[in-house]
């Protein structure tokens, strides 16, 4: 399917955000990965409500270009000042660890949420779904090597990107694609660089200094003039991610950081996901993937990686 047929099965969707991505998806948690769907009732900030109040927020770099909108916008309207450090998800989550400072934790997957859950990092009954992610595979524009499939990536010559798959919630997902398609091994010898987060792996894409990367399928929208999606085929989608955040252990201001996922959840926070075309229902997630494509849960990286 084009690039441009997918905007139109996938726009119409994505505006339907009355469904509401927390109900719809906490309801899918509940059936797929056990949990029970419980969470804070957070409430809505009062303009200017926390003036010189601070913030401090660890996110992964999957939500990077909506989330800094929103935490402008969240400053904004509260008073407050937020502090948001970005990186791989598990960079974000050691150095969180490390200095024992941060108030929300947000990465870009399920999975290194559920290390800081198992760690006591986050209050679990926190944990607040912002949107989807499927995983794709990116290209130049203009696609100058003529990757179309999986097996491309395999290809004699193709320059292949993946992120870090030990640190970053993308390149997790790429392993993962590859082996369940039965394909790591014939494309791991073209994997020419492990990128340190979301944001350098569309990079090298946008720069033309690969060929293909396996990433988000919202990249091209980073940089629509320099990156094309080719999605995979929804039997080859292992499932579909999620952006969750979560309240440390550590914070030191609780109401400020309820606050702070309540707007993300918010009709205004979601138009600001909405706007950079990343998939705001569960509905628009699985049009890209099969009807029973998992949601969230945890992969572990197999040996070797």
């Amino acid at each position: 399917m084009s690039t441009e047929g997918r905007r139109r099965r996938t726009g119409g969707a994505a505006r339907r955000r009355a469904t509401g991505i927390r109900g719809l998806l906490l309801a899918a948690l509940a059936a797929v990965t056990g949990c029970d769907g419980r969470r804070e009732a957070f409430p809505a900030p009062h303009p200017r409500a926390f003036e010189g109040r601070t913030l401090v927020v660890f996110v992964g770099s999957a939500s990077q270009p909506p989330t800094a909108k929103a935490v402008a916008r969240f400053m904004a309207e509260t008073g407050a000042r937020v502090e948001m450090h970005v990186g791989g998800s598990g960079e974000m989550l050691a150095r969180m660890t490390l200095s024992s400072v941060g108030d929300i934790y947000f990465p870009g997957s399920s999975d290194y949420m559920e290390i800081a859950k198992r760690e006591g990092l986050v209050d679990p009954a926190t944990e607040t779904i912002v949107a989807c992610l499927v995983p794709a595979i990116t290209v130049p524009s203009g696609n100058p090597a003529g990757i179309e499939t999986l097996e491309d990536l395999a290809r004699p010559g193709v320059r292949v990107a993946i992120a870090r798959p030990d640190a970053v919630c993308v390149g997790l997902y790429a392993v993962e694609v590859l082996e369940r398609a039965g394909l790591a091994s014939a494309v791991r010898p073209n994997i020419v660089t492990y990128t340190e987060s979301c944001a350098k792996t569309a990079q090298v894409v946008a720069l033309g200094q690969v060929d293909a990367a396996l990433g988000w399928e919202v990249f091209e929208h980073w940089d629509p003039q320099r990156i094309r999606t080719i999605l995979l085929p929804p039997e080859r989608v292992p499932r579909i991610g999620f952006l969750p955040a979560a309240i440390t252990t550590t914070c030191r201001d609780h109401d400020l950081a309820r606050a702070f996922l309540a707007f993300l959840v918010s009709e205004e926070g979601q138009a600001i996901y909405a706007a950079w075309k990343y998939l705001t229902t569960i509905e628009a997630a699985r049009r890209l993937t099969r009807p029973d494509a998992p949601v969230g849960g945890e992969w572990r990286l197999p040996e070797g990686w």
